[in-house]
């Protein structure tokens, strides 16, 4: 997992930090929360959905299904609670599981129990028999027809409490009291088309409050919302219009420029919908929703806006504090090696470009001298360079000498799992030649990642780097860093280092 040791002419935080085409527009200032009512409503109409509804609809799905499970419990046979405990917990903590599993408690446009049936009814099948395992794991005492007559009796509870539910989440919608603001991007057929329906059609929870397209398809006076602007507007018009939904019609832009485009509510706190292509043939599956017909795809979230991602760093700390501590005594003995065989100078620095091009410098155990600072700041590679002696090799070889970039991910610099930062005068270059090569720092820099455990470092390609990086960044997951932290670790026994 090397890169060139080299000290950038830049000096230290001099460089400005590149430009970041997804976050065209975006200030600095918090990001505006979604907007759940519309603009017409009074203050008074405003503050109430605002409180109860903060956090969506799934709280409230949740604290249903527990008042139907209760309900349930509290109709069956007595001797039923005198079962153990884990019975119980089980029974519940198999439905919720599932429901959840199935998406049952996530935020949607399209609200039908009919069909939601099939899963409600096997996630408490499913609970009903986890529940009845436990209680003949736990206990002698027959039971099981109890817990049988709980379960049927849960499942009816269920959907009938699903039915209000989403009854009420409909009324609400349509009586104006809970909605999304909403931007079309595209001012297409289907574009338009999407406009009036949401217009005509409140169930679905959107309010549209334009368009947005360089060059629209359909006449402006035959669109049911006014056209704001271009493409380019778009995080202006996010912030202006207070906006928490953009759905992604088809219009005249290209789709690779389009994806530059939308990256610019990666930092910004709205939801993005797709029009699929060929979508009269698209199916409709639980990643899927609709208004009116017409099927819409919801992107992922950005990964820094999941809980999960906290943990990523939780575990940079816990990991790079241990290992400094552990390794403590192979540090010290990489160090008076170093010492012995380049001199004085025992830590390589070097300027990198990092998460939002933001520039730090970066840590590593000397395997050279460079010659000049233009040498250093410009040479590719020197893994070949003669000038590199036997523990210079050694460390380069088993990526012994990237260890202090512990002290790095300690910082807050990097983590454990990113992109490999590049030097400014690299980024500078490749910027210019190789497409979305700037989107990769929207994540932490990484002392292993994705392109690396592919084989890509060293003198390989630079725009497929940058596409693995930019898949990593997409596909993120604790387990992705897992596997990409095991296939390190075998690179590193397997001595595949460069």
């Amino acid at each position: 997992m090397h890169e060139d040791e080299a000290v950038s002419s830049y000096g230290r935080g001099v460089l400005p930090a590149p430009r970041r085409p997804w976050e065209s527009g975006v200030d600095s200032g918090k990001p505006p929360r979604a907007a759940l009512p519309d603009a017409d409503l009074s203050p008074e109409g405003r503050r109430l959905p605002r409180v109860l509804l903060s956090r969506g609809i799934p709280p409230y799905l949740l604290l249903g299904d527990l008042a139907a499970f209760l309900l349930a419990a509290a109709s069956t046979p007595a001797q039923l609670w005198g079962q153990p405990w884990a019975q119980h917990v089980g029974l519940l903590a198999a439905t919720v599981l599932t429901l959840a599993v199935a998406g049952l408690y996530r935020s949607r446009l399209s609200l039908s129990v009919l069909d939601d049936l099939p899963r409600l009814v096997g996630a408490v099948v499913t609970g009903t028999a986890v529940g009845t395992l436990l209680l003949v794991v736990t206990t002698s005492t027959a039971g099981e027809g109890d817990v049988l007559w709980h379960g049927a009796l849960f499942a009816a509870l269920l959907v009938g409490s699903r039915t209000i539910a989403y009854a009420v989440v409909r009324t609400a919608r349509r009586r104006g009291l809970v909605g999304h603001r909403t931007l079309v991007l595209g001012a297409g057929r289907v574009g338009a088309r999407l406009g009036a329906a949401m217009r005509s059609h409140p169930k679905f929870g959107l309010r549209p409050v334009g368009f947005l397209d360089s060059d629209p398809l359909v006449p402006v006076e035959e669109l049911a919302v006014p056209l704001l602007g271009g493409y380019d507007d778009l995080a202006r018009t996010i912030r202006q219009h207070r906006v928490s939904e953009v759905i992604v019609a088809f219009g005249g832009m290209r789709e690779s420029m389009l994806v530059d485009v939308l990256r610019t509510c990666d930092r910004l706190q709205c939801e993005i919908f797709v029009v699929p292509r060929l979508f009269e043939l698209h199916h409709r599956s639980r990643d899927v929703d609709e208004v009116w017909g017409l099927p819409l795809v919801r992107v992922r979230r950005p990964t820094w806006r999941n809980w999960s991602w906290r943990l990523k760093r939780v575990f940079d700390i816990v990991v790079s504090a241990a290992f400094l501590v552990v390794l403590a005594p192979l540090l010290a003995a990489i160090a008076l090696a170093v010492r012995a065989e380049c001199g004085p100078r025992i830590l390589f620095t070097q300027v990198r470009v990092g998460l939002d091009g933001r520039p730090f410098t970066l840590l590593k155990f000397r395997s050279l001298t460079p010659v000049d600072d233009a040498e250093s700041s410009t040479r590719w590679t020197v893994a070949h360079d003669v000038r590199i002696g036997p523990v210079g090799r050694l460390l380069r070889a088993t990526s012994l000498d990237e260890l202090p970039q512990l002290v790095n991910v300690l910082r807050g610099q990097m983590s454990i799992v990113g992109p490999r930062p590049e030097r400014p005068h690299f980024v500078a270059d490749f910027a210019t030649r190789i497409p979305r090569y700037l989107a990769r720092h929207r994540a932490p820099a990484g002392l292993t990642g994705w392109a690396q455990v592919h084989g890509l470092r060293g003198d390989t390609s630079i725009e497929d780097r940058a596409s693995f990086d930019n898949y990593y960044i997409e596909n993120w997951s604790l387990w992705l860093d897992a596997k990409i932290l095991l296939r390190t670790v075998a690179t590193l026994v397997l001595r595949r280092g460069t």
